[in-house]
């Protein structure tokens, strides 16, 4: 009978342990009372570790940093916010923001500085913070006037007490949460009637539905198969939806629904495009080596890679900015000298640029770029259309390539000799030089490297007269 006892005791506690399991708290801070202005959507924020504290705190009226205000962002939509390294001089990849940076870089969403900075400890005005979220969640606004506009006319801000946005207004923790909150929850912002430009349909036997746009959000109800939606706007890979009977508004994956309606911009129709002011004009991307010939080996890298990787860049950039282009070779393949310039040439080329890496002993380091200064019959007669040309991407180079500055030098290369257009030819770095070498083998400065490089050719139409403005902007995506 004893036995028989300790074993229902056993039973009772194994039964009240079960539903006793500690439940993890809601995140609380010591700083953010209930009655705290900003206190709903800071706490709902916090639900989806979207913000966090430090000890405890929240500190609601401090300045935010960009660092802070990129990685709010990029936890609300869903960006890859893993440490690693990014094409800023100023975040390392051990720094907390690093992976989000990137990622917003990659986005589109925040841009850097000149000279490859991103400042990450600036603090934000709420104008800016009007430009990242625009950007962010799609609201097509690529001014801050015009992102002003969308965040008040979607009732995300109100403005301030006296009127007026505050544009130049540096902006508090508190106030961040507000404004990224409701880009997030439509329901979080006052005096404002939800809009459905979507219909969709539940394709999953049984669709969640949650407080806000993760799994880290806890699950109001769900959704049988075949339910129809209202939809009002996505987030990342999250969409916030209603039934037809408007009894659930929550969020969904929205790889579980079909959507049915196309959603149309709320902008104004936009003029028709402007003519590429480099319309007619081809440039010639000339990978070095390739092939059976890898060109300069070390530090584990080979020449023919690094530079095939930072052509095929610069290919994709000149291909965004709607600006014609050949490249002499796109794989692996190896381009005999003698061909280079002829099918430049029978390509229709303007502009010749082929891009090298340097070797010698491991001491030297550097970028250098070259053109050919003895014209003849025979020979490349743009000398100083070529020399022009390669002052304009070395100096760029030195400017987001950061590596010693070995000048603009002449040379008889074939390439450059035999050409029948400008031509220049860039030496990135020494491959054999462990801090160029670092350069030269990561695919986020190789990206660098071709920017300088498109950036260095714009510079040189420009001095030659075209108007190129336009383009420097869509330079980075």
């Amino acid at each position: 009978m004893k036995n028989k006892s300790t074993i229902v005791l056993a039973i009772l506690v194994l039964l009240i342990s079960a539903f006793t399991i500690p439940v993890k708290a809601a995140t609380t801070f010591s700083d953010v009372s209930s009655s705290y202005r900003a206190a709903k959507e800071i706490y709902y924020l916090a639900e989806g570790n979207i913000i966090t504290g430090s000890n405890g705190s929240f500190h609601p009226n401090s300045d935010i940093t960009r660092a802070e205000a990129v990685s709010i962002i990029g936890r609300a939509v869903g960006l890859n916010g893993t440490q690693r390294e990014t094409r800023f001089v100023d975040v390392p990849s051990t720094s907390f923001a690093s992976g989000y940076i990137q990622s917003a870089f990659e986005k589109g969403f925040a841009n850097g500085y000149s000279g490859g900075y991103f400042k990450p400890g600036q603090h934000v005005t709420r104008g800016e913070m009007a430009l990242f979220i625009s950007k962010a969640f799609g609201y097509h606004a690529t001014t801050t006037d015009a992102a002003i506009n969308e965040l008040l006319s979607r009732h995300i801000s109100e403005g301030m007490a006296n009127g007026d946005f505050g544009g130049k207004e540096l902006i508090k923790r508190a106030d961040f949460a507000v404004f990224v909150a409701r880009a997030i929850n439509d329901e979080l912002r006052p005096n404002y009637k939800p809009v459905y430009p979507q219909e969709g349909t539940v394709t999953a036997s049984s669709l969640l539905v949650r407080k806000g746009p993760s799994t880290t959000y806890g699950s109001i109800s769900s959704f049988a198969k075949g339910t129809k939606l209202n939809v009002s706007h996505a987030v990342g890979n999250w969409i916030q939806v209603t039934n037809t009977a408007k009894t659930v508004t929550g969020f969904v994956s929205k790889q579980y629904v079909t959507l049915t309606d196309v959603d149309v911009p709320e902008v104004p129709t936009t003029p028709p495009p402007t003519k590429n002011p480099l319309a007619g004009q081809t440039i010639v991307i000339d990978p070095g080596h390739g092939g059976t010939d890898p060109g300069a080996l070390g530090s584990g890298l080979r020449e023919k890679d690094v530079v095939l990787d930072t052509g095929l860049k610069v290919r994709n950039i000149l291909k965004r900015m709607g600006i014609s282009y050949y490249m002499t070779r796109e794989t692996d393949v190896f381009i005999v000298l003698q061909d280079r310039p002829v099918l430049a040439k029978s390509h229709g080329g303007d502009t010749f640029v082929s891009i090298h890496a340097n070797k010698f002993n491991g001491s030297a380091n550097g970028t250098e770029t070259y053109y050919y200064g003895a014209a003849a019959t025979a020979t490349n007669p743009y000398i100083t259309k070529s020399k022009l040309l390669a002052q304009s991407i070395q100096k760029r180079l030195l400017t987001e390539w950061q590596l010693n500055d070995r000048k603009v030098k002449t040379a008889n290369y074939y390439v450059l000799k035999y050409n029948s257009m400008p031509s220049s030819l860039a030496e990135l770095g020494f491959i054999d030089n462990p801090t160029d070498a670092k350069k030269l083998g990561s695919s986020v400065w190789r990206e660098r490297a071709a920017e300088a490089i498109v950036l260095g050719i714009l510079d040189y139409y420009k001095a030659s007269g075209y108007n190129v403005s336009s383009l420097y902007d869509k330079v980075r995506p």
